[in-house]
């Protein structure tokens, strides 16, 4: 239920906050549904075993109270302009909180692997009921499989667990002290009934989790409280501030972006890579994977694998980077490089499963690697045999929704690596559609958006992703190089499925 928008002096904004996977951002979107200002602050990924992949939750915190005073200086107000702020975040990363509300342990993400056998093992004996309850197949990126794994491993930390939070809802919780979440961010448990619309006491005894620990679940615009002062005082926002729930990041990029029912696709390309659509209906299938949208009634089928600009990031920070280096400016570099290279990167291929892979194969034991090396590539030919092996994958991604009659015209381009014209156009020779890179393309955005409708700045949640926030570019897919592209995508198909059984193998080497 929002609440009216205060009169306002032309400087009235909304902010929204997002927890990515290597760093926070926070936007100032203005009463007109421009973006205002932004800053972001990173934060470290600690990987202590092969597999593993978790964050510290208080480094998320340091990193909102850099990250606000910034965007408040970058769009020229005060935090007293601010209406609402609202959250959003990676799905699946859960916070465990003791009586006494202290962290437990770090918090695993959604790219962690190591709840591989608990995944198989639910997919082997309960695929179908939890097909049925969730919309949605196990593998290590849910929180069930990952809360199985803590429950066997660490069962000291599940018995101390009091409240259960997703990423985002802990990071709100320090702001105004409530414990929520959104139906998107419960699905994404994996422990949410959507028939029944309640937790299942079936999922969480399986994940060995207590009822009461899990947060009530209410509608991403609902405001769940307002900035505490000691809050205020920390992280910059003004006390009194209401604060909006939100929801995943990937709804509230989509949401950002102006997708809507019968409209374009959206392709991300962030830490992970995806395709979705939104449609009124969800879409139940192994190989899909269905949420709630952040538009009431509509819901977005979606198909992801684990490493795109994760992949980027690697082959710049272990090849490229120097000690002193400007990181932008090796990306820029890399970008340049990547450019003089003719498509097909002179035959080298790269299969970027560096963190095994979801869709559509969910192989947590597949490996990365460039195929095809010779005396005469560069250091060009690697980048660009990155950016079309990551277009490839999602050319993958995009077959499984083809093959179910789903299939999407146009695509809007998201996510950190949609900065590149090069990459945009590669995905659009690979997938054979246009892709239009819009004005918004980040989560904050939409979140943004979202905090405003619960103060009625809009009106609804549809008029608010129809808010100003044109086409920056479009690329049409080039004949020739579809024609190349689908040749080598059989090449890179055919080396996959040869190399499936060597990856296997290898993984006993890993320790």
């Amino acid at each position: 239920m929002s609440q009216a928008f205060p009169a306002t002096d032309g400087r009235a904004c909304v902010a929204g906050v997002d927890l990515g996977a290597g760093s926070l951002k926070v936007s100032i979107v203005a009463a007109s549904g421009r973006v205002a200002g932004s800053a972001s602050r990173g934060y470290q990924t600690l990987s202590p075993h092969s597999g593993w992949s978790e964050q510290d939750p208080e480094d998320w915190w340091r990193a909102m109270c850099a990250a606000v005073p910034a965007a408040l200086a970058d769009a020229g107000v005060d935090a007293r302009d601010i209406r609402a702020v609202a959250f959003c975040g990676g799905a699946h990363t859960p916070v465990l909180l003791d009586a006494a509300d202290r962290l437990l342990r770090p918090a695993i993400l959604w790219s962690d692997q190591r709840s591989s056998a608990e995944a198989t093992e639910l997919q082997q004996q309960r695929e179908a009921d939890i097909l049925r309850i969730t919309l949605n197949r196990p593998s290590p990126t849910w929180t069930l499989p990952q809360l199985m794994w803590l429950s066997r491993h660490e069962p000291a930390v599940l018995g101390a667990t009091r409240r259960f939070m997703v990423a985002k809802d802990w990071l709100r919780w320090r702001v105004c002290g409530d414990w929520h979440t959104d139906v998107t961010d419960a699905v994404g448990t994996m422990l949410w009934d959507h028939a029944a619309k309640t937790w299942s006491a079936e999922l969480a005894a399986l994940a060995g989790i207590d009822l009461a620990a899990l947060p009530t679940v209410v509608a991403p615009s609902q405001i769940v409280g307002t900035v505490t002062p000691d809050a205020a005082a920390a992280c910059g926002l003004a006390a009194g501030t209401p604060v909006v729930c939100g929801t995943s990041d990937t709804s509230a990029e989509a949401y950002g972006a102006g997708a809507d029912v019968a409209g374009p696709g959206v392709v991300k390309l962030a830490t992970a890579a995806t395709v979705s659509i939104v449609g009124t209906a969800p879409h139940v299938h192994p190989t899909l994977i269905n949420y709630p949208f952040a538009i009431p009634g509509l819901w977005f089928t979606i198909t992801a694998t684990n490493s795109c600009a994760s992949a980027h990031r690697w082959l710049r920070d272990r090849f490229f980077m120097r000690p002193g280096d400007d990181g932008g400016a090796v990306f820029a570099e890399m970008d340049r490089l990547a450019g003089e290279v003719p498509a097909g990167a002179g035959g080298l291929l790269f299969h970027p499963y560096l963190l095994g892979e979801r869709a559509p194969y969910w192989d947590p034991l597949l490996r990365a690697d460039f195929v095809g090396m010779t005396m005469r590539h560069d250091r060009g030919h690697f980048v660009r045999a990155l950016y079309e092996g990551i277009a490839f994958t999602l050319r993958d991604v995009l077959d499984q929704f083809e093959a179910r009659g789903l299939t999407i015209p146009q695509a809007r381009i998201i996510g950190g690596g949609s900065r590149s014209a090069l990459w945009r156009q590669i995905v659009a020779d690979v997938l054979g559609v246009q892709v239009q890179l819009p004005e918004r393309t980040d989560a904050a955005i939409g979140a943004a958006l979202i905090a405003g409708v619960a103060v009625g700045l809009f009106p609804d949640e549809r008029s608010a992703a129809q808010a100003p926030g044109g086409t920056v570019a479009v690329h049409d897919p080039d004949p020739v190089r579809v024609s190349r592209y689908r040749e080598l995508h059989a090449l890179y198909r055919e080396t996959k499925e040869r190399l499936t059984d060597i990856n296997h193998r290898l993984h006993a080497f890993d320790h």
